[in-house]
């Protein structure tokens, strides 16, 4: 059985030191500043956020109680490394997929595949809906669910359960939006058939004045 429930915080914080330690060894483990970094980058983040340095060393201690992560001291800086693999008992590719839905939010079989090759992993998508199974079904402790399908998706979405059960808001983003533009869609087409049937008619009447 894995750790307590993680707040939003620290699943970002570890989300990063995870992503960084499998794709910028050379880097890792992380000093504050280049873990503050880390969690606010542009690229690869959903949402993106503003953190300061304080949030950031909450967020460790939390973790450090959890025995997620160690603080590495040298002579030069003070640095931080991640044990997740270990607390959770999860493979590479088990290890990569978690990370990206930690750092990026719900996505679908799909957009996880493609995105999990930065991390050197390589997997079909057969694979990783078994390993999305694997994880969701997990008899002690499940890391991931499947949220209800959104109205014009095909795809289910994947979310994981680190910080406990979705919030509402969170399974169901994208569905008032999505929503929304659906309708307007519906509402040009409809006006454009309108102007496409005043159009004919018009031309109608004018070849019936010329004939």
């Amino acid at each position: 059985m894995g750790p307590m429930p993680l707040s939003e915080t620290e699943v970002r914080v570890l989300g990063a030191l995870v992503e960084k330690a499998a794709t910028t060894p050379e880097y890792y483990p992380l000093t504050l500043h280049a873990l503050v970094n880390a969690c606010n980058q542009k690229s690869n983040r959903d949402p993106v956020t503003a953190y300061d340095e304080a949030t950031v060393l909450d967020a460790l201690a939390g973790l450090r109680e959890k025995a997620l992560t160690h603080v590495v001291r040298d002579a030069r800086a003070t640095k931080y490394r991640q044990y997740f693999a270990d607390a959770y008992e999860t493979t590479d590719a088990e290890t990569a997929l978690l990370c990206e839905l930690m750092l990026r939010g719900p996505q679908t079989a799909g957009e996880l595949r493609g995105r999990i090759e930065r991390f050197g992993v390589t997997l079909n998508a057969d694979e990783v809906e078994t390993l999305l199974d694997g994880l969701r079904g997990r008899a002690d402790a499940p890391l991931v669910t499947t949220l209800p399908r959104q109205p014009g998706r095909r795809e289910a979405r994947y979310a994981h359960l680190l910080a406990g059960e979705p919030s509402g808001a969170e399974a169901g983003e994208a569905a008032a939006p999505r929503a929304d533009r659906l309708r307007a869609l519906e509402e040009e087409v409809a006006a454009l058939r309108r102007e496409l049937e005043a159009v004919r008619a018009a031309v109608a009447e004018l070849r019936a004045v010329i004939e």
